[in-house]
Formats: C-alpha cells, structure tokens, sequence
C-alpha cells in the first residue's frame, strides 16, 4: 500500500504569521527500518549467520534466541527481573523473512508521516511505548502460555491507528486477494478500518500456542489512535504535508 495526504489547514490567530512546513525525511523510521532488518540478518531466522548450524540445530537455536530475546507470558509475568526487559528486545525479532517484509512494508508507508506529525523523538518513544504495551497486554490475557512472542507488530499497528485519526482521508492504493489483487485506491479510513475488524475476528481466535498475535495488532492499533487523538485533537496544521513515501501531491 502507498500513500498521499493533503492535510487540512486552519486560520490562523489573528496577528500570527505562518509558513508552509517544509518537507522532511522521516529519519526515525528509517533507522526503525533499519534496526528490524539488521536485527533480523543477525539472528538465526535469517539463515546467513553459519554459526547457529543447519538443520535441527539451527531450529534449537532459533527458539532458544527468540526465549531469550522475545516475551514468554509466563516468564514476564513470574515475577522475574530478567524478562522484565523482553517487550523492548521483541519488537525487534520476526520469525521469518515474510512476517520481517511484512512489518517492513506497512512501517514504510504509514511511519513517514505519522513521525512528520509528531517529530522523530515523540515518534520513536510513541512507537516503543505502544509495542511494549501491546505485547505486555497479550502476555496479561494468556499468562500460561510458555510460546515466545517477537515482532514489530503491535507498535506498527498503533502507527496505523495514529495515521487513521491524523490522516482519515489520504488515498492509499491497496491489494485485496478476494478482488483478484486489484490495484485499488480507497480513503485510509476504509482501508485501515477494514484491517481492524479482520485483527478483531482473527483475535477473537487466538489461542496460546504458536501463530499471529493478532490481540497485539488489535491493543496498538487503540492504542495508537487513541494517543494521537488525545495529543493532536487541538493541533494546528500551518502548511500542506509532504506526501509518503514514493509519491507526489495531487
């Protein structure tokens, strides 16, 4: 999916001067991007660091990493000081290379302007606080599970939330399977609106063993929309915003 906003402007106090925002490269997400990769290339799920081994060896080693690395509810939830750490070290672990383009993929189309509106050092800590929030609240609703949970996920689908209450109406081009994969463009409320009902059917159907957190996706979506309504439902836009990543303004 890729992106264009127009954002909404609105007068100015009275006496008061304001100017176009310039544009500017959404450098926070491209570190975010860039550490989720390195991270990824590092790790025994990427295959290409020889050491881990082969085989069964390399698929110990992948679960003894993301047990160390990644939040097991049962473990952060014991008491412990040691797993206390693991929401933060999660959000950068994916189980394989679709589940890593896939959080790629959406952070990189939806991250830009959400971190223009909210500027890098808010954009960062709103993104690592939502994911920790999100995985902390999946570990409350299954604290018996012993299955590491890793990925960006949950902070990548509270950028989607912030993105729907800041930029409702941007047009953003999207593939659908059940429509053949057409390339077509709706409103970003549509879109991420229909994303959230699937995250809450499929959520409906967690269980504790291994597969998609979509309870994650669900809690960082709200959580997402919710800070960005909170924080930004007063905010003044004084010029157009660039468009996203890879296009023009109409």
């Amino acid at each position: 999916m890729d992106g264009t906003d127009r954002a909404d402007t609105t007068r100015p106090d009275r006496g008061e001067r304001t100017w176009p925002r310039p544009p500017t490269r959404p450098l926070t997400t491209y570190a975010l991007l860039g550490c989720c990769c390195l991270v990824f290339l590092i790790g025994p799920a990427s295959g290409f660091v020889h050491s881990y081994g082969t085989g069964q060896a390399l698929e110990q080693a992948r679960s003894a990493y993301f047990e160390r690395w990644g939040v097991v509810p049962r473990a952060l939830l014991s008491g412990a000081a040691r797993p206390l750490t693991t929401p933060l070290t999660a959000l950068f672990l994916h189980g394989n290379w679709l589940h890593l383009l896939g959080n790629l993929l959406l952070l990189h189309v939806f991250g830009g302007l959400v971190e223009q509106r909210m500027g890098p050092a808010r954009f960062v800590l709103f993104f690592l606080g939502t994911g920790c929030a999100a995985m902390l609240c999946y570990a409350v609703a299954h604290p018996e599970s012993g299955e590491p949970l890793v990925g960006a996920s949950g902070a990548i689908s509270a950028v989607l939330g912030a993105f729907l209450r800041l930029s409702p109406h941007t047009r953003v081009t999207s593939l659908f399977p059940f429509l053949f994969f057409l390339p077509l463009r709706f409103p970003a409320w549509v879109v991420l609106l229909f994303w959230l009902a699937l995250q809450w059917l499929a959520a409906r159907q967690d269980g504790d063993g291994p597969g998609v957190a979509y309870l994650t996706h669900v809690v960082g979506f709200t959580l997402g929309f919710l800070y960005a309504w909170l924080r930004y439902r007063r905010a003044r836009v004084t010029g157009p915003t660039p468009a996203s990543e890879g296009e023009t303004e109409p």
